[in-house]
């Protein structure tokens, strides 16, 4: 198979179920396709990003250090897709972040929590952080709440 990726991407080893995987993943992200498999490796994409898959040793484990970032446009779309990836055995984690059941790790963020957390209002960013380090699913009311200084629905 001829790797048609651009020069950098994302290469993942999975413990013998690479194919299951790169079928799953391609259900979730809109635009997404196999554009080459053989028996040992898929060449695939995620909403146009390229990946390779590779179906690796027993002791190939992801972990934390690793994440992929989905920007969200809204609730609705921070909500399909935390369910989508946690369905089945995933696991949800803090700050937004959850491991699917293939053990990947993902970061369902909306687009804009960079923004509410880099506000030069220090007391509006705190606020914001404090929500966020609290929460495994977020809740963009929930942050927006925070920076206008609001208290939370839930009394937090």
């Amino acid at each position: 198979m001829e790797i048609t990726s651009p020069k950098i991407f994302p290469f993942l080893w999975f413990k013998g179920q690479s194919k299951e995987a790169v079928a799953f993943y391609c259900t979730v992200f809109k635009n997404s396709k196999i554009r080459n498999s053989t028996e040992l490796m898929t060449e695939f994409e995620l909403d146009g990003v390229p990946f390779i898959a590779i179906d690796g040793k027993e002791n190939a484990v992801f972990n934390d250090a690793i994440s992929f970032f989905v920007a969200c446009d809204d609730q609705e779309e921070i909500d399909y897709y935390w369910g989508k990836l946690k369905k089945n055995g995933g696991e949800e984690h803090h700050c937004g972040q959850l491991k699917d059941r293939f053990g990947l790790s993902w970061h369902i963020i909306p687009k804009q929590l960079g923004k509410l957390i880099s506000d030069p209002d220090k007391e509006k960013s705190n606020r914001v952080l404090e929500v966020l380090i609290h929460s495994k699913k977020i809740k963009i009311n929930d942050l927006q709440n925070a920076y206008d200084g609001k208290e939370a629905v839930d009394g937090k």
